[in-house]
């Protein structure tokens, strides 16, 4: 894109300070995640496509947010590995990593037609050659086997996105859930099978809330 993302200065400070406190360099990916967002805003207007309808909050609950869990896709991006965003609606948390994280392969799950004609839109605008759109159920997905991990933000149980999406992950594969407070009551309802490696809290800037990274793998 070669218009700026028509922004207040303020909105745009939120943002450069959200990505230092990430570690992230807003030298590299200030501006197309702004495009990002501007696209977004635009879309929303007439599709709906989240119900957070003010820029200000989206920089927070939506790209920060989505952001804090770049830490945990680091390996997956130095390797060229996948990763599959599981009810992504317009693309979070899998838009903004691709957008930071040039070489993961990324695939936006979605069966909302508009919310995936988006996405297309929004990869095709940004440019973004390493990620795609798979218009589909979570469980229609026909790729068994075929990602190193899989996402999820305020999608469902850890349960039911094992159910919906597991067979998408190799033997070795990890789902990287983003949740709110630890989810102790969803762990102890894991299927036969799963087990959880490791639970991080996580910091959003910006945001008062709990954030955790429930990382699960196969027994």
């Amino acid at each position: 894109m070669n218009t700026p993302a028509p922004f207040d200065a303020a909105l745009r400070r939120t943002l450069d300070d959200g990505l230092v406190a990430l570690h992230l360099d807003p030298a590299a990916v200030s501006a197309p995640l702004l495009d990002y967002l501007a696209l977004l805003v635009r879309w929303n207007k007439t599709y709906n496509l989240t119900a957070v309808r003010d820029p200000h909050e989206m920089v927070v609950k939506h790209l920060l947010d989505s952001l804090a869990m770049h830490p945990y896709v680091d390996d997956l991006a130095a390797r060229g590995g996948s990763l599959a965003d599981l009810g992504t609606g317009p693309g979070l948390p899998g838009i903004p990593l691709s957008i930071v994280k040039p070489g993961l392969k990324v695939t936006l799950v979605e069966s909302n037609g508009k919310k995936a004609r988006f996405m297309r839109e929004a990869i095709r605008q940004l440019g973004l050659r390493d990620a795609r759109v798979a218009e589909s159920r979570i469980e229609a997905v026909d790729e068994p086997g075929a990602y190193d991990a899989i996402t999820a933000r305020a999608l469902a149980t850890l349960p039911l996105i094992l159910e919906l999406g597991g067979h998408l992950l190799k033997p070795d594969g990890r789902l990287l859930a983003m949740k709110g407070v630890h989810p102790a009551d969803e762990i102890a309802a894991l299927p036969a099978g799963w087990t959880v490696e490791a639970s991080h809290p996580m910091r959003v800037p910006g945001l008062d809330a709990e954030r955790h990274m429930v990382v699960i793998a196969r027994q």
